[in-house]
């Protein structure tokens, strides 16, 4: 991920209901939410809903798939892995696991089994 990148993504986050969509998803976890789910959740009209989505998936964000007449949602963990690796990146003198809650894993920029 470059700059422009974690820009697009932090750009994305700044609204709050994008931000509030994006928090489902996490707390949905590999499930994910349908469109209308969300919506309803969120209280937003489907179109506005829609509009926030297609945002968040460009991104890199968030990822859709179609399920018959709906679509489905859920977070692209590959996304949110490189915008926290190029977050946490000089983290530390360069060292990020050094920056990390106690418990959490390592960022995937420095898992050897990502090959990144």
């Amino acid at each position: 991920m470059d700059k422009k990148d974690a820009a697009r993504a932090f750009k994305a986050l700044a609204q709050p209901t994008r931000l509030a969509a994006f928090r489902r998803l996490v707390a949905a976890g590999r499930a994910g939410l349908s469109a209308g789910e969300l919506a309803e959740a969120l209280g937003v009209p489907h179109n506005t809903l829609s509009t926030h989505l297609s945002v968040l998936e460009e991104a890199g964000l968030i990822a859709g798939r179609a399920e018959g007449r709906m679509r489905r949602y859920q977070v692209d963990a590959a996304g949110v892995s490189a915008l926290t690796g190029y977050m946490l990146a000089d983290c530390c003198g360069g060292r990020p696991e050094l920056c990390l809650p106690a418990g959490c894993a390592e960022p995937p920029a420095h898992r050897e089994e990502t090959g990144v």
